[in-house]
């Protein structure tokens, strides 16, 4: 089969059956196509007969292949024979940037965020020597699984036929334009770029993000200045490759999925306008008024006098049958007294059933708790769970299956607070996606095997709250992760915020 035969509804390597042709350009075809092995849509690049770099392509996609953050577009298969060359990968859906700033500017604290995560996945990339080189709105997407997903590393560069002898500096710039974008709803390059108007100018020079938009903060604009505007930066160090974009990047708030309301079961009187009219409507149909009893005069022959004596022989029955009883009642507790009651003994509903006062305490400190692998897990970020902000987080490294790619037990978060004291609860936001399983484990040592499991929690997700059986205290708490779940393609725990709630010190 040729690649010039290929049309909808082919198959290739038995598996991939092409269906919609998305976009076309310069000989190279991107396809919406379905992996018919595992049910899964799927992105598909084909190439015409006389594309001149097919071989590079397929290349730079095996190459990708073994790319693992989870925020870069994930590559599941690469060919080149003479029958056919095709790319095929993940078959990403969301808004892109572009789309994001159809309505205008974002709000600064999410443009940096979507950057943040878009420069940390990049500067991955790189350790395994892969570029993007062509940044664009439409390569940074708001999926959604609600995740950050940075598309065409290393292959839209090689479709492209890009290359250069300063990677990091342009994909640091890239990002600084993307940064740019986000701020001001305008794009700083050469070239016009898509449906967004080019940057303002002053003095030959693009303006900064805070002369263009106001309220943008003073330090989103200093890092969008040192990454891609030269002529501005007055002095202030340039920013030259994604590690060091994502590092003065860090401490900003990263995009919080967007939490899934399930409508609850409606109560029979539903305050809802569709119920509220069903429940008048069957008002109306069955509790129509009876029709008025027609009352007919007594019949000669003493028929209502019957009916009295046998009502009055009736309530002469039960007044006896009542007096027996009691009667009976009064004999056994006379036969059998009770103990008396001792005043004090009993304690009144109000000192039973007062709820025991709790109060948040922060953790002194976090880290990423790797024991039975190299230590630490993802130590840097391990701050951000404890920040007080639900839309920063830590998560842990990413795996091969929910068992933790078999290579451990466990992995987890490590809060240390301070002193020992007594743990009421820990509540601990999780991703959305279900399939995590939780322990809290409880010490005085932030050894493995000195911290005791108290609690325990399957399946779970979203706000999850770890409450210990019995009075439970120490200096150390662990939520552990015994198993990670898949989230956005990929297996990894991730924790948003930690509570930790004491009555008091131990």
């Amino acid at each position: 089969m040729s690649t010039s035969a290929v049309t909808p509804g082919t198959r290739l390597a038995e598996r991939f059956r092409l269906e919609d042709r998305v976009s076309e350009a310069d000989g190279a075809t991107l396809w919406k196509a379905i992996d018919e092995i595992l049910a899964r849509p799927v992105a598909v690049h084909t190439f015409s007969p006389d594309f001149p770099r097919v071989h590079e392509v397929v290349t730079a996609a095996r190459a990708a292949s073994r790319l693992t953050d989870p925020r870069l577009t994930q590559v599941f298969d690469a060919a080149e024979d003479d029958k056919a060359a095709y790319v095929v990968s993940e078959w990403v859906t969301g808004e892109t940037l572009a789309d994001l700033l159809a309505a205008g500017p974002l709000e600064p604290e999410r443009a940096a965020g979507l950057v943040a995560e878009a420069a940390e996945a990049l500067a991955h990339a790189h350790e395994a020597q892969l570029y993007h080189l062509c940044l664009r709105p439409a390569h940074l997407v708001w999926t959604t699984g609600n995740t950050v997903k940075v598309l065409g590393v290393a292959v839209d560069a090689a479709v492209s036929g890009l290359t250069t002898d300063q990677p990091a500096l342009d994909d640091a710039e890239g990002l600084g334009r993307l940064l740019y974008a986000g701020l001001t709803g305008h794009w700083p390059g050469d070239e016009e770029e898509g449906d967004l108007p080019a940057a303002p100018m002053t003095d030959g020079h693009f303006c900064t993000p805070r002369q263009v938009t106001a309220g943008v903060p003073g330090y989103l604009d200093a890092v969008t200045v040192r990454a891609c505007l030269p002529e501005s930066r007055k002095g202030q160090a340039p920013l030259t490759a994604p590690g060091e974009i994502a590092e003065a990047l860090a401490d900003v708030a990263r995009p919080m999925p967007i939490a899934i309301s399930y409508p609850s079961t409606p109560a029979v009187a539903s305050a809802s306008h569709t119920e509220g009219l069903d429940i008048a409507h069957r008002q109306k149909t069955t509790l129509q008024p009876l029709p008025p009893v027609q009352h007919r005069p007594a019949r000669p022959g003493g028929g209502g006098n019957t009916l009295n004596r046998v009502l009055m022989t009736l309530l002469v029955l039960l007044v006896i049958a009542a007096v027996g009883v009691g009667a009976w009642t009064i004999g056994r507790s006379l036969g059998s007294p009770s103990e008396p009651t001792v005043a004090g003994n009993t304690p009144t509903t109000s000192e039973s059933s007062k709820p025991v006062e709790t109060q948040a305490v922060k953790p002194v400190s976090a880290r990423g708790f790797d024991p039975l692998g190299d230590g630490d897990e993802k130590p840097d970020s391990a701050k951000l769970a404890i920040d007080g902000k639900p839309s920063t987080l830590w998560k842990t490294e990413t795996y091969t299956s929910a068992d933790l790619g078999r290579l451990k037990d466990g992995v987890g978060l490590l809060l240390d607070m301070g002193k020992s004291m007594q743990i009421s609860d820990v509540v601990a936001t999780l991703s959305n996606a279900p399939g995590a399983a939780v322990e809290l484990k409880v010490g005085d040592s932030p050894e493995l095997g000195s911290l005791k499991t108290v609690a325990t929690a399957k399946d779970a997700s979203g706000k999850t709250t770890l409450t210990p059986e019995k009075e439970t205290t120490g200096q150390y708490v662990l939520i552990w992760f015994t198993r990670v779940p898949m989230d956005a393609g990929t297996f990894h725990g991730t924790i948003y915020e930690v509570v930790v709630h004491s009555p008091g010190s131990a």
